[in-house]
């Protein structure tokens, strides 16, 4: 019994403590989610600038893959196919629909 009554006051402040540090995270809880929805629900400018780019680059590999389709379909429609030619005709206007929406790059 001695014992307790010699450690009741050092636990007493321990817990005082724990009690306190408890009590200030449980107040500032609600202003650390706020702070983390908005954080969520902006877009930072280097994010935006990182999401743009991959659609740039997405549109252009899209390009190239289609600017390489038109060109072997015309050629095969130089030699007579007419499935490659129409194959051609809507390759084409799918590139000159995908252009204007790429950036221009002086050479």
């Amino acid at each position: 019994m001695k014992r307790i009554a010699l450690f009741a006051p050092v636990l007493m402040l321990a817990l005082s403590g724990c009690l306190a540090k408890t009590a200030v995270d449980v107040v500032t809880a609600p202003v650390r989610v706020g702070a983390k929805a908005v954080d969520w629900a902006t877009t930072s400018q280097s994010e935006a600038d990182e999401k743009r780019g991959r659609d740039i680059r997405r549109r252009e590999e899209q390009a190239g893959k289609l600017q390489r389709s038109y060109e072997r379909h015309r050629r095969q429609c130089e030699q007579g196919d007419e499935a490659a030619c129409s194959t051609a005709r809507n390759e084409y206007d799918q590139l000159q629909a995908l252009l204007p929406s790429l950036p221009y790059e002086r050479r």
